[in-house]
């Protein structure tokens, strides 16, 4: 099972799940996925709408996530199962 670490937005309305991705045939780079969702209702009552992912090399990813938090955006526990 892959670790995921998950950042909210300031006004509880976006959310952004950090996965490493395993399956990555790249053998010189390892890849991140950025999923990101938008929260429909009150937050835990329903699962946020995924709306788009990207797939970063790992420093990038790490370049967004600091990115975020300077932008405002807070750790949070996971808001949606995995698929």
């Amino acid at each position: 099972m892959t670790e995921n670490y998950w950042l909210i937005n300031s006004n509880r309305s976006l959310v952004k799940r950090f996965s490493k991705n395993n399956q990555n045939k790249d053998k010189f780079f390892e890849y991140m996925f950025i999923d990101s969702g938008r929260i429909l209702g009150f937050l835990g009552k329903e699962p946020p709408l995924m709306t788009t992912r990207e797939e970063l090399k790992v420093d990038k990813a790490r370049d967004e996530w600091r990115n975020l938090i300077a932008h405002g955006w807070r750790r949070t526990k996971p808001v949606w199962e995995d698929y």
